[in-house]
């Protein structure tokens, strides 16, 4: 009888777990970051992990230790650590293990449901009717587009791999930027303690003529306000710069005695020659990544289109087998009896062609073209600003270096003699050294915004995070630039 009923249920359900049935790869996911994890490396550098249990994170934890045990933290180093402890990024990576789970769930979506009952009725002084019912049904519209279905799903999957891999890419260059932002407003403080320190020693001075008499109260309110002018724009100079340090803190994903960690005490010099990337636009083309999310994306929606079209009718098609079973005891004797059955049931909406789903796709497919189409537009020209921020603001930062600041300190060198000549005054030595740290601010910051745009080249051409550094630049150097100019 066992063997009966197995040949029944295997009449039913073995042409569609044949037709349906497929397998899965456990290493998917792994594969898939290991995709991601290429692609982000290719334009950071840097390796990065995806924690999954106790021994990785553990692991994890011992590399970064050992790379925060340095003295002072470089950009390398900073860099290196987000990738490796920003929790941020892990919950990014987890949309990853979503996309496969998904793709799992597609291939498991044609399998047939199996489902088995029994009942009874009893009488009392009579022996119970028995009824065994058993069911299994498959959906035939899922197995009629389940090749389509796995390819919306791949799509998906892949599109996961290149949004893991700009998130990466993202964080990477927003530690760098915090990194450099950081170091040049400490580079700042300093100079600006400087500039107080001569300010101090002019206003001092100035009061100490007042008191003889040779020096008309309002030349010494000048030069005491400027000296308190000076000495708020320094408090908010080291307010800004321990604010950058914590921006970096936080990207760095660290807490606790963590964050006493050194960065160096000033920006990096100048490359001695720049990268060349006259093909940028075209670079930017073949590599971005959120381009070829785009492109997947278009690609989909066009798939999903095809499905609309293809079950625009039938909106859902189920082929349900069932057999029963009776048990009834007669005189001793058990009775038994098999029934089988098989119903084929679908939905037409009679009212329903379909028409407005197809428009839908239509306007989807659109959408996505042209948005494809908008942001290719804006990479070719992303690309172009970046490279022309890159060398405007290197060569602006070498002006500095090269002609504004020699003049600066040649003018301080003279004053000094004119002062040892008695030819001039000590205020005008003091005026003459407080324009030179002024004009060495700019040069810092002309310096801060070329590293910064240098950091910018990878996200643009690659794909992810490139800030709002210029307009941030522009403003701050302004805003920098502004006290000077009042004196």
């Amino acid at each position: 009888m066992m063997l009966r009923n197995i040949k029944i249920i295997s009449a039913v359900a073995l042409p569609l777990v044949a037709a349906g049935c497929v397998t899965t790869d456990y290493s998917a996911v792994d594969s898939g970051f290991a995709n991601a994890s290429l692609k982000s490396g290719e334009a950071t550098g840097k390796q990065t992990v995806w924690i999954q249990n106790q021994k990785q994170a553990q692991a994890t934890r011992d590399r970064v230790k050992s790379l925060m045990a340095k003295k002072t933290i470089d950009v390398e180093t900073a860099v290196q650590v987000a990738l490796l402890n920003n929790k941020g990024l892990q919950a990014s990576y987890a949309d990853l293990g979503d996309s496969s789970a998904d793709a799992w769930q597609t291939q498991l979506s044609v399998f047939p449901t199996f489902s088995v009952g029994l009942s009874g009725i009893g009488t009392p002084g009579l022996e119970a009717y028995r009824i065994l019912e058993g069911a299994i049904a498959a959906n035939i519209l899922a197995l009629a587009t389940y090749d389509r279905n796995i390819k919306l799903a791949d799509n998906r999957f892949r599109q996961a791999q290149l949004k893991a891999a700009i998130a990466t890419i993202s964080l990477a260059a927003e530690t760098r930027r915090a990194w450099i932002n950081a170091v040049a407003a400490w580079e700042n403080v300093a100079y600006l303690n400087q500039a107080k320190n001569a300010a101090d020693a002019s206003s001092e001075l100035a009061k100490k003529i007042g008191e003889a008499g040779s020096m008309p109260k309002g030349e010494q309110a000048r030069e005491h306000v400027f000296y308190a002018e000076l000495t708020g724009d320094t408090a908010k100079a080291r307010l800004e710069a321990k604010l950058a340090k914590e921006e970096l803190v936080r990207l760095m994903g660290l807490s606790g005695t963590d964050i006493d960690f050194q960065i160096p005490n000033r920006l990096p010099n100048l490359p001695k020659a720049l990268i060349k990337r006259d093909d940028i636009e075209a670079e930017a083309i073949h590599k971005r990544m959120d381009l070829q999310v785009s492109r997947l994306e278009l690609q989909a929606t066009a798939k999903s289109y095809d499905l609309t079209n293809a079950t625009r009718i039938v909106t859902d098609i189920g082929l349900v087998g069932t057999w029963e079973k009776e048990r009834e005891r007669e005189d001793g004797k058990i009775l038994s009896d098999i029934s089988k059955t098989a119903s084929l049931e679908f939905t037409i909406p009679i009212f329903d062609s379909g028409q407005a789903r197809l428009r839908k796709g239509e306007l989807a497919y659109m959408r996505a073209a042209n948005q494809l189409a908008a942001l290719a537009v804006n990479v070719r020209s992303e690309a172009r600003s970046a490279y022309v921020a890159y060398r405007s603001n290197y060569d602006i930062a070498r002006h500095y270096r090269n002609n504004v600041l020699p003049l600066r300190s040649a003018i301080e060198q003279q004053s000094m003699l004119n002062y040892n000549g008695m030819i001039t005054s000590t205020f005008e030595l003091i005026s003459d050294t407080r324009d030179k740290i002024t004009s060495t601010i700019l040069a810092v910051n002309a310096k801060r915004d070329f590293w910064l745009a240098e950091a910018n080249l990878a996200p643009v051409i690659y794909g992810g995070s490139t800030g709002s550094g210029a307009a941030e630049t522009e403003v701050a150097s302004a805003a920098e630039a502004a006290p000077a100019g009042g004196h």
